[in-house]
């Protein structure tokens, strides 16, 4: 019990020599304190706004939408060549671009900024690209993007339709991927230089 009674009294001498040694915030560390918290409240309340504001203004853009118009549909398909009637090809559910295997030939440019192709429809098998008897013409505009290979000398680079047109004027030699949007329009072509031509 004596010891309980020490260790009490040494405690509270402890907290005696503590507040006596302790000095209080003065009351301008004390304003100063609440001042830079109150500033950081401000500021973290702007830019909340500011982000806010930014959001709301991307949102109503890209509901308005920005930048040129919608590029032209792909020209309506002939039959005139074609086995069975041509059908263009929509994405898959989450997928951005549905792709066209065929022979592009008889390219000719076009009055307005555009390009006639004519695609004979093939699908792999093996490797080989095999006809499968569909043929159809596109209407393309000039700046629609092309990845070629073998068609300008075996190095793979990046073109634009209108700059193919001499070499595409031909018959079927090179088979490309036709690039579908989901409302049928032609995004792209690429050289499908991983099939073999028969």
């Amino acid at each position: 019990m004596a010891e309980e009674t020490d260790l009490e009294s040494r405690l509270a001498d402890l907290a005696a020599s503590g507040r006596r040694h302790a000095v209080p915030p003065a009351a301008e560390q004390v304003r100063a304190r609440g001042d830079r918290r109150r500033r950081r409240k401000r500021a973290a309340r702007a830019s909340g706004g500011v982000v806010t504001v930014a959001a709301l203004a991307l949102g109503i853009l890209s509901v308005v939408g920005i930048g040129p118009g919608p590029a032209p549909p792909a020209a309506p398909p002939t039959a005139a060549a074609s086995v069975s009637p041509f059908m263009t090809p929509t994405p898959a559910r989450g997928e951005e671009y549905a792709a066209e295997l065929g022979f592009v030939y008889d390219a000719v440019p076009l009055k307005g900024n555009m390009v006639q192709i004519t695609v004979a429809q093939v699908h792999p098998e093996k490797g080989v690209a095999v006809r499968t008897g569909a043929v159809h013409e596109l209407t393309l505009k000039r700046e629609t993007p092309v990845e070629v290979k073998h068609a300008v000398g075996g190095t793979a680079k990046d073109v634009r339709a209108g700059e193919l047109v001499e070499i595409l004027s031909g018959g079927p030699q090179w088979v490309f991927a036709v690039d579908y949007d989901g409302e049928g329009r032609v995004q792209s072509l690429r050289e499908a230089h991983w099939l073999t031509v028969e």
